[in-house]
């Protein structure tokens, strides 16, 4: 499993936060355990792992997710299942505490392969999952990595970001409001069919498109398949002057998804990603997180599941064309997961790193970046937990 990959320095994360996301790692790495243990299925066992970490603050998705410019959290995740290639995915949800399950439900209970927005909580409500209110999502330093990220833009001179952008009166529920004060913290369900109260920034906050106060900022296991020479950071996507990726909260270049692979004793692989996608993207901006084949995907052969730039892992479909290259040329699955990786998408501009397995076992968790919270368990129970390169 896999909790972000970029460049992630030693000096900006303190130990304090360094063991903290270990252990959350390594949580999440016995919750996915506990179900193959007692011979559940893959697919349990993957959303188990990742609910952990949505329930997390620590890391990019569920309770910890960044806000886009319009200081709203737009919600992503997918599910696949290797046997039968079923899969489901939402993106651009903001009620939902868990899209990990939502996704699954999508998969499971309708005939489609992806729900967004405001359809895919009306989906969730009708099979009885309860929506949560926009306040239980904030947090204090995200929302203080937003007002950095719009300083930073403001400060090299992006466009305004109202320019081709749409209007989202009317559109969703979680609509971003008037400046107030900070939500309280805990999530208060909401009723099926009644508005829901959206986030309210503090008091210093500003308008969309507006100048915001600066913010204050705020020994590695061994593990398979190590990244190579980290990769040049792919510049700035036209409309924007904040470098993608930039965790505003340690300045560090962070891309803060969240996903997870496994294989049961039946011999049946399964893959999930969750994201809250870029600090201050642009409304209605979905990464590869939840795109089949781009940040997601399993077969019979082998699951991956991707974090990075997903601009660059859509265009290169980069999870399947890792299984792609083991099933058309029979490579070893770290063969193929490292070409991709540290070839493909180097030579590409991309950043970022998969975690993937086939359904011998083999682990593979190459990364062009100097780090990658990451780590895998044993069939004997035993958890091996790492963030940076390796020597």
């Amino acid at each position: 499993m896999h909790g972000g990959a970029g460049v992630i320095s030693r000096e900006n994360l303190t130990p304090e936060r360094e063991a903290a996301m270990r252990a959350a790692l390594t949580q999440a790495l016995q919750a996915g355990h506990a179900v193959l243990a007692k011979g559940g299925r893959s697919m349990d066992a993957v959303t188990a792992a990742i609910r952990v970490m949505e329930d997390s603050p620590y890391f990019n998705a569920g309770k910890g997710a960044v806000f886009n410019h319009d200081g709203v959290n737009e919600l992503d995740a997918a599910v696949m299942d290797g046997k039968t290639r079923m899969a489901g995915a939402v993106a651009g949800v903001h009620h939902i505490q868990n899209p990990i399950d939502l996704a699954r439900l999508v998969m499971e209970k309708s005939p489609h392969v992806m729900m967004v927005g405001d359809g895919a909580e009306a989906f969730a409500q009708s099979q009885g999952m309860p929506l949560v209110d926009a306040k239980y999502f904030y947090t204090e330093e995200r929302w203080q990595g937003l007002q950095r990220a719009l300083e930073q833009e403001k400060a090299k001179g992006a466009p305004p970001a109202e320019q081709g952008q749409p209007s989202t009166q009317g559109l969703s529920p979680a609509q971003p409001s008037a400046p107030g004060q900070p939500p309280a913290q805990g999530a208060s369900p909401a009723t099926p069919g009644q508005p829901l109260t959206p986030a309210q920034p503090p008091a210093s906050a500003p308008q969309p498109g507006q100048p915001a106060t600066p913010a204050q900022p705020s020994s590695p296991a061994q593990l398979p398949t190590q990244g190579a020479t980290p990769a040049t950071p792919s510049q700035p996507q036209p409309g924007s002057s904040l470098t993608p990726g930039v965790d505003p909260i340690t300045g560090d270049h962070k891309f803060g998804t969240v996903g997870a692979v496994a294989l049961d004793q039946e011999g049946n692989l399964a893959a999930g990603t969750s994201t809250g996608g870029m600090t201050n993207k642009r409304f209605g901006r979905v990464g590869d997180a939840p795109i089949i084949g781009a940040g997601t995907y399993a077969d019979e052969r082998c699951a991956v599941s991707a974090t990075g730039h997903g601009e660059f892992f859509i265009r290169y479909t980069v999870a399947r064309d890792i299984c792609a290259r083991v099933e058309y040329q029979d490579l070893p699955l770290p063969e193929a997961a490292s070409y991709v990786i540290n070839d493909v998408l180097v030579k590409a501009g991309g950043e970022g790193g998969v975690i993937a397995m086939d359904r011998q076992g083999h682990v593979a968790m190459p990364f062009n970046s100097s780090g990658m919270y990451r780590g895998y368990i044993s069939e004997d129970g035993t958890p091996t937990v790492a963030i940076f390169q390796q020597p």
